[in-house]
């Protein structure tokens, strides 16, 4: 787990993906027979397939994570944030965060909401959920400090300890390094290929799968696989029929979410190989939401496309959990669905 914990650690905001996208490259020089990336950000590695005529496979793995960049800085050295992905502002409270200025170290600063603390606040202003703009950054730092070092459009990120609970692994950012962590996996082990496999490591996934959108266009897959993340609420307060999968029953083989129908045909396949290989597995029906497999699936002139979802707790905090016998049956059908 020291790979997923390196990779959950690391600062990755939707356009500012570099630091995750150097380890992986480094991750997986030895492992791919072209790697190269595009002017968008994303990391585009190939497996070569042993096959006269291979056909494209395409499996995307989002690098970013939901972020903010700083929108302004007041005069008393107060940072206010703009937000990039879907936040619930009920999890953002008393949270230490990261700038990335454009020179020099990184900054630790706490984040609030603006208002009276609860000592002083009237009954209303106890009940009320803050907005995303009303939360703000305080690095310690005097005003002129903070103004010379940062400036508007540096990324900041939530700061989160990746630990281990028994089985399950919690931290920030399983959306979607776990994906990351999937992609390594699989360039390190397949080795019997008939079909070219391009795993791509995606940028601005959060933020409107944008890096999916170029990526998928250039490489024109016959068939397309995203790897993310899905709700796994197998808590109390929700009922059997809401919890879209379960933590511990395996990789979850996507029919539909909001952005995309999976195709029949490779849900089929799927499986089979899991069936076949007697790998854990489960379905998935996602209400709300969708993964890179929308960007996939409508390029030029369309592919066949599905989504393998790794069931996650707590999805869009910093404790997001999973359970670590899902993640390798994840990539246990991954690596056999490719094989076959």
């Amino acid at each position: 787990m020291e790979l997923l914990k390196t990779l959950s650690e690391l600062p990755g905001a939707p356009g500012r993906e570099e630091r995750v996208r150097e380890f992986i490259q480094e991750q997986v020089k030895d492992h791919a027979d072209d790697m190269r990336i595009d002017p968008m950000g994303n990391l585009i590695c190939l497996k070569k397939g042993s096959s006269k005529n291979p056909k494209r496979v395409m499996i995307a793995c989002h690098m970013d994570e939901i972020a903010f960049y700083v929108r302004n800085i007041d005069d008393n050295g107060f940072i206010r944030l703009q937000h990039l992905g879907g936040f619930d502002t009920r999890n953002l409270f008393a949270r230490r965060v990261l700038i990335q200025p454009r020179k020099g170290d990184d900054i630790v600063g706490n984040m609030n909401p603006g208002g009276r603390p609860v000592h002083i606040a009237t009954p209303e202003e106890r009940n009320k959920i803050p907005k995303t703009h009303e939360f703000f950054v305080d690095t310690g730092l005097p005003a002129e400090e903070v103004k010379k070092r940062v400036r508007p459009g540096d990324p900041v990120t939530l700061i989160q300890d990746f630990i281990q609970m028994g089985d399950l692994a919690s931290g920030k950012c399983m959306d979607n390094r776990v994906a990351c962590w999937i992609g390594i996996r699989v360039l390190e082990q397949l080795k019997d290929n008939d079909d070219d496999v391009y795993v791509v490591f995606t940028v601005q996934e959060e933020i409107g799968v944008r890096g999916a959108i170029t990526a998928s266009y250039e490489v024109d897959p016959h068939v397309g696989i995203a790897i993310d993340v899905t709700l796994a609420v197998d808590l109390p307060g929700v009922g059997d029929e809401e919890q879209i999968t379960k933590l511990g029953d395996g990789a979850a083989i996507k029919i539909m979410d909001s952005y995309t129908v999976s195709d029949k045909d490779l849900v089929d396949q799927f499986i089979e190989v899991a069936e076949k290989y007697e790998i854990p597995h489960q379905f998935e029906i996602l209400p709300l939401g969708g993964t890179d497999a929308g960007a996939l699936q409508r390029a030029r002139s369309g592919a066949k496309v599905l989504t393998l979802s790794v069931p996650t707790r707590y999805i869009h905090t910093v404790t997001e959990t999973i359970n670590q016998k899902d993640l390798h049956a994840t990539v246990n059908l991954l690596v056999k669905y490719l094989e076959e």
